[in-house]
Order: C-alpha cells, then structure tokens, then sequence
C-alpha cells in the first residue's frame, strides 16, 4: 500500500524568507501559496513526485529535520561546497566539527547535515550498495570503503 513520503511540512518564522530560502538558495520550486493562510507548497526535485509544505508560525516554533534523497556522487563530490557557497554550514551527524559526509553503517547511507535559517535540521542522503553493518556505527565514507574492501 505504502510506496514512500510524498510530503512533509515544517513550521518557519517567516514564510517569504522560508520561500526565498528553499527557491532561491536550495532551488526547490514553488507550487502553491495559499492566500487565506500563511502557508506554501513547493516541489522537490522534477515532476510532482514530492512536496514540501512551509507553515509560518509566530510562536513556539518547532524545528524539525527531514532528508533530501542526493546521490552518492555528488553528496561525496559536490555537497560541501554546495553548501558553502550558499553560506550554510555542513556538518555531519556526530556534529565533531568535519564538514565531511559520513556513512550510517547500519542502513548503509551517506549523510551531510546543514540548517536552514529557522533551525530546522536538513540532510542530503543517499543509501549506499550493501549490508548494513551496525556495529560499525557512524563512520567516514573512506573507512566504510575500506572496512568493506578488507578480506577481499
């Protein structure tokens, strides 16, 4: 029945920065802004396959995290400079100061981190060929790479 997440939405502090933000600087696409209500749809990636709602709220604002699903080759290749050249900050998942992306051994999956400006936690992902390997925790792609190669 469940084929996959076509939308999720999050709670921003200012729906034309929050609109500005996610077309502008991370080119997502504006879909539709409901004019009765503080609120916006944008799409992620080609076609309609899926969406992003932005709800501005005043108050208690509650930052939320959610994933883009990325290439492996271009979160290794492109995704740090991606980021820094839009003036965000990538971290990884162990948030040890290496702007690098890391392996989740036990999906596996490689992973940057970066915020928007409403705190909200955003993720470039994509799961990598293979087992999971959890006991491995949470490693750089090059000792994934290498772990996986030993005894070949």
């Amino acid at each position: 029945m469940i084929k996959g997440l076509y939308e999720t939405h999050i709670q921003v502090s200012n729906l034309e920065n929050a609109i500005q933000f996610y077309t502008e600087v991370l080119g997502l696409t504006l879909a539709h802004r409901d004019e009765t209500r503080p609120i916006a749809f944008l799409w992620i990636g080609k076609g309609k396959d899926f969406m992003l709602g932005l709800w501005e709220q005043k108050e208690n604002l509650q930052p939320r995290h959610f994933a883009f699903s990325s290439d492996k080759e271009d979160i290794l290749n492109y995704s740090v400079d991606y980021l820094q050249n839009r003036n965000l900050k990538p971290y990884n998942f162990l948030k040890d100061g290496i702007d690098k992306p890391m392996v989740f051994a036990w999906m596996p999956a490689l992973a940057i981190y970066f915020n928007d400006p409403d705190g909200n936690q955003l993720e470039f992902i994509s799961v990598l060929e293979g087992e999971g390997r959890p006991e491995w925790g949470v490693i750089s792609y090059e000792e994934w790479v290498s772990k996986n190669n030993e005894g070949k």
